[in-house]
């Protein structure tokens, strides 16, 4: 496989940093959050066809009907992944929520190993288990602070499941077509399935106040064209596991910008758990370039 001129590794830290504004965006929006994703969706969308239009289009005849099936799911996955990880924010802290819905590696583990046979080591195993623990302790504290944060903890993380669903369908799909053509399809079948999810809610696609409109082009250009289209192009050099336990670092982005932006309070068990995810995070990608320079080295001889 040709190497790219951009490492990988980079796109992923641009990535993060980039979604690490998300919840902080529909955290000040006033939109209900069916129409928070939908309009985040449209507006990515109708910023990314003039390109597809000139450059991609031809792309599409390109796409088997095995690929047309796991890029619907994988756009419906994401709908619903980002309607259930707004709504979560109505009900506990950005810390907490995105702590939660980025417990990845333990649904990317399962989810690679039944699907798609991957193997991972004993020392990948435990660095997974070691961010996921910081995760935790991240959420502990937040919790024992919040009340009404039950509800919320249980939608972010079945919006975690559903985002590694939709990671699982696009690194399949990925190794066929490019990052543009599938981010395009991907993000339009999704917003097509918000704009039926709102009108199945009756929710009113307007009016709303101009600092709404504001967030949902913000929201299209930062977390979405920033950060979800470098994390697919990325799926094509590394594995949806390499890729989860990167975007483990966007609580800790997150919950910096709700301190300085929402005035939400940074708890010492948040920097514990932070410190805990970057050591867990720095353990796994050493050992999954090492794993990944072993398999290249049996290939070569």
């Amino acid at each position: 496989m040709q190497m790219p001129k951009v490492n990988p590794y980079v796109a992923l830290a641009i990535g993060v940093a980039s979604v690490s504004f998300s919840a902080i965006l529909v955290k000040l929006a006033t939109a209900p959050s069916g129409i928070i994703a939908f309009y985040r969706l449209l507006f990515t969308v109708l910023l990314m066809l003039p390109v597809f239009l000139v450059k991609y289009r031809h792309e599409l005849k390109f796409i088997k009907k095995k690929d047309w099936l796991y890029s619907i799911a994988a756009g419906v996955f994401l709908a619903f992944h980002f309607i259930l990880w707004f709504e979560s924010l109505n009900y506990t802290s950005v810390a907490s929520s995105t702590v939660l819905v980025t417990l990845q590696p333990l649904f990317a583990f399962a989810g690679a190993y039944l699907f798609f046979k991957e193997r991972f080591s004993m020392k990948a195993i435990l660095s997974g288990i070691i961010a996921i623990a910081g995760s935790l302790v991240i959420s502990w504290g937040d919790l024992r602070i919040s009340g009404m944060a039950l509800w919320g903890d249980i939608l972010s993380l079945i919006a975690c499941a559903l985002v590694t669903g939709y990671l699982l369908f696009g690194q399949n799909v990925r190794k066929r077509i490019s990052s543009i053509t599938y981010t395009f399809v991907v993000y339009a079948i999704s917003a097509i399935t918000l704009f039926f999810y709102v009108i199945f809610k009756g929710e009113a696609l307007g009016p709303y106040p101009a600092s709404d409109w504001l967030y949902f082009v913000l929201l299209a250009i930062f977390p979405t064209l920033l950060g979800h289209s470098l994390f697919n192009w990325s799926l094509k050099w590394l594995s949806t596991s390499t890729l989860s336990m990167g975007i483990l670092l966007e609580p800790v982005g997150a919950t910096i910008l709700a301190y300085f932006i929402l005035d939400e309070p940074i708890l010492w068990t948040q920097v514990l758990g932070g410190t805990i995810i970057l050591g867990g995070l720095m353990m796994f990608l050493k050992d999954e370039k090492k794993s990944k320079v072993h398999k290249e080295a049996k290939v070569s001889v």
